[in-house]
């Protein structure tokens, strides 16, 4: 499994841009999963199912404008953070979380359309050059 997850970050930071960014004006190229993670996550659930994790970034000062981050918990009760790395610091491991719904997540109109136009781009990446990823029934 850490392979397709591998494969699956390599594949979203080439297909993330600033149009599927939540933060499109502090979206950089050499930061592309940044304000990805809500979309990120959703995608992890397609292919890796599980539950979806928000936490809480109202008691960070430098992160709170963003409110949230968004993860995933596979059923093996693994923690996967795909875009973990568009923050320069680690977060606290103290930070609230609460699991959230797709349907919330989605709830969004924006949310949805990133989502919608990420997946998008990673479909048509994936059939191109990886077709050994493959999608689980949505949760």
């Amino acid at each position: 499994m850490e392979t397709d997850l591998t494969k699956l970050t390599l594949i979203i930071k080439q297909v993330a841009a600033v149009d599927t960014s939540a933060d499109p004006e502090r979206w950089i190229p050499q930061n592309p999963l940044w304000g990805h993670c809500a979309v990120t996550s959703l995608i992890v659930q397609d292919y890796f199912g599980g539950t979806l994790w928000r936490i809480d970034l109202s008691s960070i000062p430098e992160l709170s404008y963003l409110r949230s981050h968004y993860l995933n918990v596979l059923d093996t009760g693994e923690l996967v953070d795909l875009t973990c790395e568009q923050f320069s610091t680690p977060l606290p491991e103290s930070l609230p979380f609460e699991e959230r719904s797709r349907d919330s997540i989605l709830s969004h109109t924006d949310t949805e359309r990133r989502y919608q136009l990420l997946k998008e781009r990673l479909d048509l990446d994936h059939e191109k050059s990886h077709p050994t990823l493959q999608t689980s029934s949505p949760q």
